[in-house]
């Protein structure tokens, strides 16, 4: 039994550091396989896979699958509440950025591609692209070379307080207003978004507008939908992308200009402020309408518009009624208002009236007392006395 026990005790000592080295091994394998996982989630979630790329890519609609098409021009301000969200945070935190430092940070890594923004007309071709130490040193933004720099591959690291996002308070987006043949619906996309800077001289001046770059939205719609934003105040949530914004129009923005054949602005061809708000109402108005004047709309909705417009004309009686009725009230009020300043006139003019009287019968009662008392016979004259 002792030398069993001297043969047994070996093998199992060594089994058991065998399965310790395993167990070793493979908690090892696992950390590495989990911190390799990490690694690899978070390139997925800082970059844009080609497969992402290709997915998000659109393949706009040829001419000939369109009846109707319309390129509308827009500035979207983003003092106003609905265009807030391009604008905040102005600092990064916590993962999102605004729409600027996005373009920028894509840019200067050689990820995103930017063009020229030329007086009226936009080219999206090789010749056009922007060189960007020149848009750089053009808009006085410091940078420096970062790792992988190259010519023909410039990459540039900026500093988050070099970056003049508080400057940009407003973006140019070319709309494409398209009517299918093959869905017969109508559709909105954007195809081009360019920040505007705003700068004032040294003397302090108005704020004057640069343009700075085009950039096509199907090149920068994958990164845009892997941010997440705030749409309103009642939410806090950033439960929306910057894609979904755009795609779901949320924005507000003032039409500038239209492609027309003399390739002018709203403000060259309607010089006074009035007319230009006229046509861009015009403009907006015929937009809106377009797809529902191409159907014959059906009884139910004859139905609706007759009781819309009866509904209207019941609230404009309402409200002419309404003005006859405060008409009436106002000239009663002013008919006793003349009639009470009547009365008032001819009570002074009965007083008046009273005291000429009285002065005239006094004076008739003086001249009475004054004139002698006569009989009423005859008086004979002396010669007859005489005789």
């Amino acid at each position: 039994m002792k030398k069993i026990f001297r043969y047994i005790l070996p093998v199992i000592i060594l089994s058991s550091v065998a399965l310790d080295v395993a167990a070793q091994e493979s908690s090892s394998s696992a950390v590495m396989r989990r911190n390799d996982r990490n690694r690899r989630d978070d390139k997925q979630s800082s970059q844009v896979t080609t497969r992402m790329q290709n997915r998000m890519q659109q393949t706009p609609p040829s001419d000939a699958d369109l009846s109707w098409m319309r390129v509308i021009y827009r500035s979207l301000d983003l003092t106003k509440d609905k265009n807030a969200p391009l604008y905040f945070p102005e600092m990064p935190e916590e993962g999102s950025e605004s729409l600027f430092r996005l373009m920028m940070r894509l840019i200067t890594n050689d990820q995103l591609t930017a063009y020229e923004y030329l007086d009226g007309r936009e080219v999206f071709t090789d010749q056009y692209k922007i060189n960007v130490p020149q848009m750089l040193d053009r808009f006085h933004i410091y940078a420096q070379p970062a790792k992988g720099h190259s010519e023909k591959h410039p990459k540039y690291d900026i500093e988050p307080s070099d970056l003049p996002a508080n400057e940009v308070l407003s973006y140019f987006i070319v709309e494409r207003w398209e009517f299918d043949n093959r869905t017969n619906r109508m559709r909105t996309r954007v195809e081009a978004i360019c920040p505007v800077l705003h700068r004032s001289d040294d003397y302090g001046m108005e704020a004057m507008k640069y343009p700075m770059f085009w950039v096509k939205y199907d090149d920068i719609r994958p990164y845009l939908s892997t941010q997440n934003i705030f749409v309103s105040d009642d939410n806090n949530l950033p439960t929306c992308t910057y894609d979904d914004y755009f795609q779901l129009g949320l924005y507000e923005g003032d039409i500038y200009k239209t492609r027309n054949l003399r390739n002018k602005s709203m403000a060259q061809l309607y010089p006074d402020p009035e007319a230009m708000k006229h046509a861009q109402d015009s403009i907006q108005r015929t937009l809106d309408t377009f797809e529902e004047k191409l159907w014959v709309p059906s009884p139910e909705e004859l139905e609706k518009r007759k009781q819309a417009a009866a509904e209207a004309e019941s609230a404009v009686e309402e409200t002419n009624d309404e003005s006859t009725v405060e008409a009436d009230a106002t000239e009663k009020t002013e008919k006793s208002d003349r009639k009470s300043v009547s009365k008032r006139g001819s009570k002074k003019q009965d007083k008046k009236s009273e005291k000429k009287s009285d002065k005239k019968s006094k004076q008739t009662k003086v001249k009475k007392a004054k004139t002698p008392k006569t009989n009423s016979a005859p008086s004979r004259s002396v010669r007859n006395r005489r005789r």
